[in-house]
């Protein structure tokens, strides 16, 4: 499996991760986060996979292991993409106040929340 935001972590630090956030299920179609919301929730992609649109189109998908929905609560800005289930979902859903407890107890957490968001929105120059 390629690295992705999950297996960043430990064992240990999943646990962790894990037992901070609620797990929920998604049918497939359902769109967790809608572009130009506020943001207020994050998700971790346990299983299934979803669509990550701009203005309706898809520009990547998603899957295990992946999260969803940081950059603009890191940002804080509005969404900047919707998110479609393609799948049925098992996520680990997140409050904003939930992901900064967690930067703030687990500095890995904060480093690859920082660097999946840098990847993802390069700093225009």
């Amino acid at each position: 499996m390629a690295d992705t935001f999950y297996s960043m972590f430990s064992p240990k630090e999943q646990a962790r991760i894990s037992s901070t956030g609620t797990r929920v299920k998604l049918p497939e179609g359902w769109a967790p986060i809608s572009e130009r919301t506020g943001a207020d929730k994050a998700y971790i992609i346990l299983d299934g996979t979803v669509s990550v649109r701009k203005s309706g189109q898809e520009i990547a998908q998603l899957g295990p292991g992946d999260i969803i929905g940081e950059a603009a609560i890191l940002g804080h800005s509005l969404r900047t993409a919707s998110i479609v289930a393609l799948t049925p979902l098992e996520l680990i859903h997140f409050t904003s106040e939930q992901l900064s407890k967690l930067s703030d107890e687990l500095p890995s957490f904060h480093e690859a929340l920082e660097r999946t968001a840098a990847q993802r929105f390069p700093k225009q120059s």
